[in-house]
């Protein structure tokens, strides 16, 4: 037991020597529903809306803007941000951050086929990481837990529309809406 810790601190040592000073993300790009998920959609939908959030997780860590532009629809709104709104905040992001990255955990997944474009309805825990170009720091930029994230089908494929608790102005006394997942 002693020669595991002993290896561990040397482990350490030598990777802080070398010029490692941050450990990966944790959990960096994770997109998955969890085991004990509440599911009722086909699996086709769950796949594809995986698919979605997979692909604006690649935009992120890549830093393409019209990549995590696509997983938004062009009547997104929350708390009166528009897509556009999300844009300018999305390259605020890019040039603020470097590493940045998201974890997504699914618990619920729900799909509604009515008229013309299914929706879902997504509960989701996650995060998004990244490190602060100004202070050199690794940063929590947002979290977010059991989010209800409102999406619908549109030019075939999965979009955010929104998510739970819309209203028309973000609280009093400070607390910030959560616009980006």
């Amino acid at each position: 037991m002693y020669l595991i810790h002993f290896k561990s601190a040397a482990v350490l040592l030598a990777a802080s020597l070398t010029g490692c000073t941050y450990p990966a993300l944790p959990d960096a790009g994770k997109v998955h529903v969890e085991r004990w998920a509440i599911v009722r959609a086909a699996d086709k939908d769950v796949g594809e809306i995986l698919a979605s959030f997979t692909e604006a997780e690649e935009a992120i860590q890549s830093k393409n803007l019209d990549g995590i532009m696509a997983i938004y629809s062009d009547r997104y709104t929350y708390h009166g941000l528009s897509k556009a709104d999300l844009r300018k905040m999305w390259q605020e992001l890019f040039d603020q951050y470097d590493r940045l990255a998201s974890n997504h955990i699914f618990t619920r997944v729900q799909v509604t086929v009515a008229g013309t474009s299914p929706t879902a309805e997504i509960v989701c825990t996650g995060n998004l990481w990244g490190i602060s170009k100004e202070a050199g720091s690794q940063t929590i930029i947002d979290s977010w837990f059991y989010e209800n994230h409102h999406l619908v089908y549109e030019e075939s494929r999965w979009r955010i529309v929104g998510h739970g608790g819309q209203g028309p102005t973000p609280l009093r006394w400070g607390g910030s809406p959560h616009p980006f997942f």
